[in-house]
């Protein structure tokens, strides 16, 4: 059971964590001497600060923050960010237990064993969810790795003040990344009854706390920071689908945010999916995917599922972001660098000619 704690009379959660850790290695990027909790390292504990990662961390990073971790020899890893340093952390941890120092990308093939060293988060964006998941993100000759570690961080600090500066474009990104695990792991063929709780958990505090934190309102950033987390949740258990296996080209291509891509796909998606439940993939029937996508859009306002994605689209729409226009050679790279493990998550059945058809909808704005 992952620990959650807040700032509150002088971090007192935090001073806790550190009865049983004595050297902790802090990964944090620079921006994050301005905020209360590194302040608050700075001046009362000893620890070695690891920053030499970038926003799309490689694996040579990694390694040199393992390498540090045992020079210094830390007991106890925080990390303090978004993603990036979130992911960076989570390999720490799991890599610093393995035999020798990584050369030749030797940690990417070792078995992961379960390793019972203490991960403080303190989450710097309410989007990613990256605290509550055991899955990390790393780049090994520039191809993108999956790391799967054995069990999520043991300790998330949440603290509203960390997104008091937040620019409105990344809130509007991070908040429908949070929408995105949300819906998507509440359709995938994974999904139990632990993770649409969690799902609709998000969901419900999504909508609740968006307007306040588009305004940046305390109550409206700790609330999609809580929502994040319940996405975060939902998607260890489910991983994500065909929304995200889309999104990561068009992040690339255009220059988009993560949560922005991902929602531009979901926005079209949905309506396609709850319209062709003809071609199930989920082992629990038509039947069943019917009832689900009604039910995911009662949650979302709608009076079913075809009412629900109309919800989903005007949702999205009402934010005001940018739909890229792409050109034809475009559409052939995107068509093509869809990762079929994520499809395996996916409820209805995709081939190249659908998703093909779905990316002209989506990155046209057509009907």
């Amino acid at each position: 059971m992952q620990n959650i704690i807040t700032p509150n009379n002088g971090f007192e959660g935090v001073k806790d964590w550190l009865r049983e850790v004595h050297k902790p290695l802090v990964v944090c990027g620079r921006s994050a001497e301005k905020l209360n909790i590194f302040r608050w390292l700075d001046e009362y504990v000893e620890f070695t600060r690891f920053s030499d990662f970038s926003p799309n961390p490689n694996y040579d990073s990694v390694m040199k923050g393992v390498h540090l971790f045992r020079e210094k020899m830390c007991d106890g890893i925080i990390a303090i960010g978004g993603g990036s340093a979130i992911d960076v952390a989570k390999c720490i941890r799991l890599y610093s237990s393995m035999q020798g120092n990584g050369e030749n990308g030797s940690f990417l093939k070792q078995k992961v064993d379960d390793v019972n060293l203490p991960l403080l988060v303190v989450p710097t964006t309410a989007g990613t969810g990256s605290e509550a998941t055991r899955f990390a993100v790393i780049y090994y000759e520039g191809q993108k790795q999956s790391v799967t570690t054995d069990r999520v961080p043991d300790t998330v600090l949440m603290d509203s003040s960390v997104l008091e500066t937040l620019p409105l474009y990344q809130r509007k990104a991070t908040m429908l990344d949070v929408l995105s695990h949300a819906v998507e792991s509440y359709w995938s063929i994974r999904s139990t009854d632990e993770s649409k709780k969690s799902a609709v958990e998000a969901i419900h505090l999504f909508l609740k706390h968006k307007d306040g934190y588009l305004k940046n309102e305390e109550a409206g950033n700790a609330g999609m920071l809580l929502a994040a987390n319940k996405a975060g949740i939902a998607i260890n258990i489910t991983q994500t689908t065909v929304g995200h296996a889309m999104c990561y080209k068009i992040t690339s291509l255009f220059g988009c945010a993560h949560g922005h891509a991902a929602a531009l796909c979901n926005r079209i998606l949905l309506g396609w999916m709850v319209e062709n439940t003809d071609k199930c993939l989920d082992p629990r029937g038509e039947d069943y995917l019917k009832q689900m996508f009604d039910e995911l859009g009662a949650f979302l306002g709608g009076k079913g599922r075809f009412d629900g994605s109309v919800k989903l689209r005007k949702l999205i729409d009402n934010l005001g972001l940018d739909v890229p226009i792409a050109t034809e050679e475009q559409f052939q790279v995107l068509r093509t660098s869809v990762n079929p493990v994520r499809l395996k998550n996916n409820p209805i059945e995709l081939d190249v000619k659908t998703i093909d058809m779905l990316y002209h909808r989506i990155l046209r704005a057509e009907a």
